[in-house]
């Protein structure tokens, strides 16, 4: 089988289930797997029914108020992958600033929950917060022994983190709005600084006979608010030229995409690389011609928006599928 990237499955617009409903043709049309964000067992089960079939079971994204560090929170991870067993393939979980110095407890946490269970889910302790690449590749190989416990690199988080290291030595303070034709080439090379410290994470942590899960958005140090979690195409506006384009570079682009997935591919070995488009920032719309979904709804405004959206997910699984067929 190809290896699979799957994408964020979830109604991120106002409106009733005919959104789900269109999301669920969508990518069923797109041939995509499914990451759903889910704040208890109930919603995942209701989600479900609206994901597509397909041969690659779905991820579940935890709420990032579950804390591997609380017994409740724990609790929470245990009552999914349960449940779940058999349902889903993986089991998302955000890391927390207070896991700084605390390694060990860490590592307890996820033996606890990444015990052995009968087709039980991997638990993927996401990098979210910041703590550094090295801690997270120490982590990684801390828990290379426990069954059903693994990590999930976000490469928008850990990226942003790099670039906005790299700026803060060369370009301290600088802004968006403050960039100009003098500054950009440090900005760029700032930016450009990310991938290879993802690619050293993957390297890193890849070799270690584990399921690693990958969630895959483009950004920029500069972009005010979120920064990251955009799609492969964005590109950032600047009123004057660069290289010919009056815009900046993304972290990735398609290249970076496409650099990451083969690298990632390498380093975990056949079947162990696993990957989520989780593209949040999308905003436009397109047409919805499937009326019978919506022949309820008396203004499409919200369904125009959230076929857009699907359409920029799977513009984005066609890169990088693609990209792994080279």
């Amino acid at each position: 089988m190809p290896v699979p990237v799957r994408g964020l499955f979830q109604q991120r617009i106002a409106g009733d289930d005919a959104l789900l409903r269109l999301a669920a043709l969508r990518f069923a049309e797109a041939g995509m797997p499914a990451e759903v964000y889910a704040n208890d067992p109930d919603e995942l089960d209701r989600l479900l029914r609206y994901v597509p079939r397909h041969p690659v079971l779905p991820v579940v994204h935890l709420n990032r108020a579950v804390n591997l560090f609380d017994a409740a929170g724990r609790a929470t991870v245990e009552a999914f992958a349960t449940r779940f067993a058999g349902r889903v393939a993986g089991i998302v979980v955000h890391d927390r600033a207070a896991m700084r110095g605390r390694t060990a407890e860490v590592v307890d946490a996820l033996r606890e929950v990444g015990r052995p269970r009968r087709d039980g889910p991997v638990v993927f302790l996401e990098y979210a917060v910041g703590l550094g690449p090295a801690w997270y590749a120490e982590l990684a190989a801390r828990i290379a022994d426990v069954e059903l416990a693994s990590v999930c690199i976000d490469i928008g988080h850990v990226g942003i983190q790099a670039a906005r290291d790299a700026l803060a030595v060369t370009r301290p303070g600088i802004e968006l709005g403050t960039v100009t034709a003098e500054s950009v080439a440090d900005v760029q090379d700032a930016t450009r600084a990310a991938l290879p410290v993802v690619l050293d994470l993957v390297r890193a942590v890849g070799p270690l006979g584990k399921t690693v899960h990958l969630h895959l958005h483009d950004g920029h140090p500069l972009i005010p608010g979120l920064a990251d979690h955009f799609s492969f195409l964005t590109r950032v506006p600047v009123p004057f030229a660069v290289d010919g384009r009056r815009s900046l570079d993304p972290m990735y682009g398609p290249a970076g995409l496409a650099e990451i997935l083969r690298v990632a591919t390498e380093a975990c070995g056949t079947g162990r690389a696993s990957f989520t488009l989780e593209i949040h920032q999308v905003e436009g719309r397109l047409p919805v011609h499937d009326t019978d979904l919506f022949g309820h709804w008396r203004e499409l405004t919200n369904a125009e928006r959230m076929n857009y959206w699907l359409a920029v997910l799977a513009d984005n699984h066609l890169l990088a599928r693609t990209a792994l067929r080279c």
